[in-house]
């Protein structure tokens, strides 16, 4: 009897599958205590795939897998159709879905350390005209072309992203001197991260029941219940035994995560496997060595959330459907206790005459309560501000009492 894990793990290959435009025709299973060194599969199988190609001929065969290069070449040899496994058809889809100039390059770079190591041998495999699954990407010449070729457009790609990079770090320091109170939404792919991201700032993130629908960041701003406006960044989502050249490249991407003063990590509720989900984001994060920035979970799709759905015990969270505005805004209230738990309180009032000073911690501050004092000509405020905030030095001048320096 195969684990439940294995079984969500063929129906993810499914998914992955359409979402690569392809059609799954049928599967088959095995278990084995280890891989076949040469085949992945036992001799037996491999004896069932060859006559299940030659009923059906396929286009292609998924492995739901890393297959080793000689594994790759044995079975292309011997069934003599397009085999390729989990990790490229998960390059395939992001080379689908790559928009921005900085994502084709994080998925060439991904796509050509991958096949690096798999071009011996494979001449005639890679050769092959015609599109499909697996095929997009780098062009045949830069494929055909010997393994130096490919090291050096490997090192020009790298070049490239680390100015990428650099520019990218210049916009996170700008936003950090502006001292905005950042959100990260994180998750696993297809979660309704985009679905909530979009919700909030009305932006318009790319938003399907596909796996990766989201590829490359988008920041917005958002306004909280106060009116406090907070920064809200909607990430790549993740995805069990994702391709370790993958994780590498888009760790620039994600480096948008470690400047966050909190996280939203979002779990559909409504999977079977949600468990090993949430498992998967956090494995994620430690290797990113994201671990000290707060996190609140978001189960989603709580209207068909699974009756033997458990919410994780350790974790703050919090249960919503993304198309509901109540939801969201109960959401939004929850995130704003976190931002308050990371701000000073302050309590003041400031004479009339300092009305640019207001209106700045208007902006720029989380206010609780403004009152204008007609006797005394003051403006009462209550509020929250950032620690590292450069106002807190103006705040100080000021205190309950009325009595100021100026």
């Amino acid at each position: 009897m195969l684990d439940d894990h294995f079984q969500y793990s063929m129906e993810e290959l499914a998914s992955l599958t359409k979402t690569a435009n392809g059609e799954v025709l049928t599967s088959i299973l095995q278990k084995r205590e280890r891989p076949h060194p040469a085949t992945y599969i036992g001799k037996g199988k491999v004896d069932e795939l060859l006559n299940l190609v030659k009923e059906l001929e396929p286009d292609l065969v998924i492995f739901n897998d890393e297959l080793s290069p000689s594994q790759l070449r044995n079975l292309s040899s011997t069934l003599d159709v397009r085999i390729i496994d989990r990790t490229q058809l998960i390059l395939d889809i992001f080379a689908q879905r790559a928009k921005s100039k900085e994502g084709k390059l994080q998925v060439e770079l991904a796509q050509l350390q991958y096949l690096l190591p798999r071009l011996m041998g494979q001449g005639i495999a890679l050769s092959r005209q015609g599109g499909g699954i697996g095929t997009r990407g780098p062009g045949e010449t830069q494929l055909e072309t010997d393994r130096r070729h490919i090291r050096n457009r490997i090192h020009e790609i790298k070049q490239q992203l680390a100015t990428v990079v650099r520019h990218r770090n210049r916009y996170r320091e700008r936003r950090k001197k502006n001292q905005a109170f950042q959100i990260a939404l994180v998750g696993y792919t297809n979660a309704g991260k985009s679905t909530i991201f979009n919700r909030l700032t009305t932006a318009e993130s790319f938003e399907e029941n596909l796996l990766f629908a989201t590829l490359y960041p988008m920041t917005r701003k958002v306004l909280l219940p106060s009116h406090y406006q907070a920064l809200l960044t909607d990430t790549v989502g993740f995805i069990q035994d994702l391709p370790t050249t993958l994780v590498a490249a888009f760790r620039s991407t994600l480096e948008e995560v470690k400047e966050a003063n909190l996280i939203l990590h979002v779990v559909d509720s409504s999977n079977e496997d949600y468990a090993n989900h949430e498992q998967t984001v956090y494995k994620l994060l430690e290797q990113l060595d994201i671990t000290d920035i707060p996190v609140l979970t978001v189960y989603n799709k709580k209207d068909i959330s699974l009756n033997s759905f458990v919410p994780s015990p350790k974790e703050d969270y919090i249960q919503i459907t993304a198309f509901s505005k109540e939801d969201l805004h109960k959401l939004m209230t929850h995130v704003e206790k976190f931002v308050k738990d990371g701000m000073n309180f302050y309590n003041v009032r400031i004479p009339a005459s300092e009305g640019r000073f207001i209106s700045q911690l208007k902006t720029e501050s989380l206010v609780n309560k403004l009152i204008f004092n007609e006797h005394d000509e003051l403006y009462e405020i209550e509020g929250y501000v950032l620690p590292t905030h450069s106002i807190n030095g103006q705040l100080e001048k000021y205190n309950g009492e009325g009595k100021n320096n100026v």
